[in-house]
């Protein structure tokens, strides 16, 4: 009996974090979810809040000029980095015969799913419920053999905003969270307190989990699960209105997955809100500086008609 009412609990509640949470988001019908609130037909959602203003305040946040690079080498070699085992990567270089006091050129042949890894930007067309995408988009209108014909990543454009480092496993005081550690909105409430900051409309809100340290040590691990945001915390995100939400991890949200739920982070995020997702940022340098404020600047390849791409985002503080 006593096994019986631990199931239920379970599934009815995260565990995991430090506080439970009823799982009682849903996805709405797309009468209830469309049109999105940046109008019938948008395809940049969060994108949107990428305006002269948002520049500027981010720009004032520059004081010391100090630059972290975010994200992954793309490399082949388990021991320097981490490939998603259900993707590839691989460099084949292209060189030429070397001629005596003569320019000769070298070239490189990438094979590779250039919009799904690495360091990765998630666009709108890289998630749909059911055959309806961000906006309502269907999946019958805009897919085809070349591309999506709406929601591609060359919609996305450059994004310089107001960054904010969560660091929740410093506030828990760990170097990384433990494997399948729910976050909740509490977590993310007390780190940012702890930080003394607040987040605002058009952020962009980075998470440490400390998880990415095991990029290229033990991938296995770093693959199989990881510690992430869970569906209360995802729900308390979105309604702070950021550009975008990242995080040291595959898939910023938690992984497995709390009870009954397929990635649903990803569809709260991408699909209902429009708000865009970024994995697998490496944050240890920016932990370590405590650099919790910065401007945050990355532009997506304009890979048209791609569900997202790899990309190299920059903190400057």
């Amino acid at each position: 009996m006593r096994s019986i009412l631990v199931m239920t609990i379970a599934v009815a509640f995260g565990f995991g974090g430090g506080t439970l949470h009823a799982q009682s988001w849903q996805m709405p019908a797309d009468s209830q979810r469309c049109p999105s609130k940046w109008g019938a037909g948008d395809q940049r959602g969060s994108g949107n809040w990428m305006k002269p203003d948002t520049v500027l305040r981010a720009a004032r946040l520059i004081r010391t000029g100090e630059v972290f690079e975010l994200g992954e080498v793309l490399t082949p070699d388990p021991s320097e980095s981490y490939i998603n085992r259900n993707r590839v990567y691989n460099i084949y270089t292209k060189p030429s015969v070397p001629v005596p006091n003569t320019r000769v050129g070298n070239e490189e042949l990438i094979v590779t799913e250039l919009g799904q890894i690495g360091t990765q930007f998630d666009g709108f067309a890289h998630q749909m419920y059911g055959d309806s995408f961000y906006n309502c988009f269907q999946a019958g209108d805009i897919i085809t053999r070349y591309g999506f014909q709406k929601l591609g990543v060359e919609n996305v454009g450059m994004l310089m905003t107001r960054g904010v480092l969560i660091d929740v496993a410093a506030f828990k005081g760990v170097e990384m969270l433990s494997e399948t550690y729910v976050i909740t909105p509490e977590d993310l409430q007390q780190a940012l307190a702890r930080e003394n900051l607040a987040l605002q409309p058009g952020d962009a809100v980075v998470i440490h989990t400390g998880w990415g340290k095991l990029r290229g040590k033990d991938n296995a691990r770093y693959g199989r699960s990881s510690p992430g945001v869970g569906v209360a915390a995802g729900e308390w995100l979105v309604r702070q209105d950021p550009m975008l939400i990242a995080a040291d991890n595959c898939c910023v949200e938690v992984r497995p997955s709390e009870p009954q739920r397929n990635l649903p982070v990803h569809t709260m995020t991408l699909v209902q809100h429009g708000v865009y997702l970024i994995e697998n940022l490496e944050l240890e340098a920016l932990a370590a500086a405590r650099a919790y404020e910065f401007a945050f600047v990355v532009q997506p390849l304009k890979l048209k008609g791609a569900t997202g791409s790899t990309v190299a985002p920059v903190a400057i503080r």
